[in-house]
């Protein structure tokens, strides 16, 4: 109350989004924000400090490739960004090209992707960032304008990603976090290692209230030698192939609690790539003597690399699929695109068991619904509380993987494909698909045809197997004894009730 009688609403909302550990003081690690914001002068961290070049080191050039956020993607450019002020947007409409277009950097950097000695097999994943974030811990602050001091692995991915903005938080505010990476190809000398990274950036600044950009994913791969010497190749990039890959968040208030608004959208281009292998800093005769970098005529020393022959190699949608599964259990089930998930069903003759949402379900943020305009808390029909629970759990994995094919879908993609004439088939699954939608999240089990057999909506599905057994009146979702969680002894019986209504269809 002192704090807020000194300092008024929005001086204590900036206060407390640099007072890390709520102790109401401000240390010197605190306050470097605004230090360096005022100063204009950024301390040498203590990494940059440790980590002298080694003279004999590889250098490595890297580019960033940068296309803005198409707006009219946005949900509410729709009626035309009514009731936003331009103020709240300007962060993200005056983000129009790669806070750094190019960038040196030492291949030794680069050590922070190599396998843990116990992961030395292709396609077994581990945690470069371990997430330390679940359904049960909660989630990070929303009140945050600057990123706290990467530290150990993070500092890289932290360097990488200010190529884009200078503002990227490399841990999230919401599960799963951090940063995975598993061996795609080994040879004798060298890794090829895929790797997925989840991360957002704040656009904007004090005196402006937070704005979250969070891309659904950051994938790509890196080449290295075993000893971290020499980089041969490195791209990291958002992937575009879905109609909607970023979420956004802003609050419209100086407190946690304030209003938050929430939107989705496309950004078309968002990567990093090497210009050519590492190269030495300083090049050295077979005397030891430094030699100068350009030959008599004045042009570059033209560098020529060994061929790498693989010994075991798996496929890059192998390796993103490890990944995906190590960030998200519940990919254990395949989740196949819409049109394939009836292809398949037909073929195999199960039902399809689809969800159809408005943003990515195996995305960072995409899968986050429903905020209620509050955002501390686990949100009630959010994609995020469904994949957390009842999509990872055992006996719904068994069930799934026995007797149904999955998809999961985007509102937008499934009304493209809706008003698509060329196919009229799968036209008409879309349209019965979006018949039974309401939003936030529809669970949906359907006959190979497209015929549902029954739905239900995230929002009423959590609210039932929020309540006591007692309480429910719906003979339609009974608890089971034999599971402690209403969750997934509901999301059971949903799913079994789904094959019995569909049992008289499939008999025929």
């Amino acid at each position: 109350e002192l704090a807020l009688k000194s300092l008024g609403s929005e001086g204590l909302f900036l206060f407390s989004s640099l007072d890390t550990n709520n102790d109401l003081y401000l240390s010197p690690e605190e306050f470097k924000p605004i230090a360096e914001k005022l100063t204009g002068v950024a301390p040498i961290s203590e990494f940059e400090e440790e980590e002298t070049p080694d003279p004999s080191g590889e250098t490595l050039s890297i580019v960033a490739k940068f296309q803005p956020l198409v707006m009219e993607t946005m949900t509410k450019s729709k009626d035309g960004f009514l009731g936003i002020s331009h103020v709240a947007l300007s962060g993200l409409r005056n983000w129009t090209a790669p806070a750094a277009p190019m960038s040196m950097m030492l291949a030794r950097q680069f050590k922070a992707f190599l396998p843990p000695k116990n992961k030395v097999d292709v396609g077994d994943p581990w945690w470069i960032i371990p997430s330390e974030l679940n359904i049960f811990t909660g989630y990070l602050s929303n009140n945050r304008f600057y990123p706290p001091p990467p530290k150990g692995k993070e500092i890289i991915i932290h360097r990488l990603l200010s190529m884009f903005h200078p503002r990227p938080f490399v841990k999230t505010r919401f599960a799963p976090q951090g940063a995975v990476a598993c061996i795609q190809a080994i040879s004798t000398f060298y890794y090829t290692i895929a790797f997925r990274i989840h991360a957002e950036f704040q656009l904007n600044e004090p005196p402006d209230f937070p704005f979250w950009f969070s891309p659904g994913q950051f994938t790509g791969h890196i080449i290295l030698s075993k000893d971290s010497s020499h980089v041969r190749e490195f791209k990291l990039f958002v992937p575009n192939n879905r109609s909607l890959n970023v979420d956004m968040e802003w609050l419209y208030g100086a407190s946690e609690s304030s209003n938050m608004e929430v939107d989705i959208g496309y950004l078309p281009q968002m990567e990093l790539e090497s210009t050519g292998p590492s190269i030495p800093s300083v090049i050295h005769d077979e005397n030891g003597n430094v030699i100068d970098s350009r030959d008599p005529s004045g042009e570059p020393i033209q560098f020529v690399f060994e061929e790498i022959t693989w010994q075991q190699e798996i496929p890059w949608e192998e390796a993103a699929q490890k990944l995906e599964v190590a960030m998200y259990p519940f990919k254990k089930v395949s989740y196949l695109p819409f049109t394939q998930a009836f292809e398949r069903a037909k073929a195999e003759k199960k039902l399809v068991h689809s969800i159809l949402l408005w943003g990515a379900l195996d995305d960072h943020q995409l899968g986050e619904h429903n905020k209620l305009l509050s955002a501390s808390l686990p949100m009630p029909g959010s994609g995020r509380t469904l994949r957390e629970t009842v999509l990872e759990s055992s006996p719904i994995l068994a069930l799934l993987n026995e007797s149904f094919i999955s998809s999961w879908s985007l509102v937008k993609e499934l009304e493209e494909l809706q008003t698509n004439r060329e196919n009229e088939f799968y036209s008409k699954l879309a349209d019965l698909h979006l018949e039974k939608y309401n939003f936030p999240v529809e669970m949906i089990i359907c006959l190979p045809n497209g015929t549902v057999v029954h739905h239900i909506n995230a929002n009423y599905f959590l609210d039932i197997t929020s309540m006591k057994p007692e309480d429910v009146e719906s003979s339609i979702f009974s608890f089971s004894t034999n599971f402690e969680d209403p969750s997934t002894a509901t999301y059971l019986q949903f799913l079994k009730e789904g094959l019995q209504r569909a049992k008289p269809y499939l008999q025929t």
